[in-house]
């Protein structure tokens, strides 16, 4: 069975993906009191949190920090492992994402910004192409498509 970075890779480098479903992702988050919650995906727990200015005492992440640590997340993997098929050393790789919320109401909307730095030297069209490979990552396409929420009573 294929690994979730090798499925995220050839996500990436392919226009189109499987039809058939997968299972990619499960979360649980617990809430006793207040707005921390104890999360738990696959063997990792943690805490997320609202900061005080929402009502929380930003002991974790927020939501929307979260969102764009995986989209950083996602993107930096999939950069590295494009690049090492490809034989190239990028060195380190640094993706930053910060989601802007311009306007109020009706009127609001809002947009992702990344940044993507490399640490070594890489050509022109390396760079073009990893650029263009960022565009095609499975989190920044799910970001940009929406996605389906069916909420039931559990």
């Amino acid at each position: 069975m294929p690994s979730l970075l090798g499925i995220l890779a050839s996500v990436a480098d392919n226009e189109t993906a499987a039809a058939e479903p997968i299972a990619i992702a499960m979360a649980t988050v617990t809430s006793s009191d207040g707005y921390r919650g104890e999360a738990h995906t696959g063997t990792h727990r943690f805490v997320v949190d609202e900061g005080p200015v929402d009502g929380g005492n930003d002991e974790g992440p927020n939501p929307y920090q979260l969102l764009m640590t995986a989209l950083c997340q996602c993107t930096s993997a999939t950069l590295r492992m494009y690049s090492d098929r490809k034989g190239w050393k990028p060195g380190e790789i640094r993706v930053e994402a910060r989601l802007v919320r311009i306007g109020d109401g009706e009127s609001k909307t809002e947009q992702v910004e990344r940044s993507i730095r490399f640490g070594a030297q890489l050509t022109e069209e390396q760079v073009d192409r990893l650029m263009e490979i960022a565009e095609r990552t499975p989190v920044t396409r799910t970001l940009r498509a929406g996605v389906a929420i069916d909420t039931v009573r559990g």
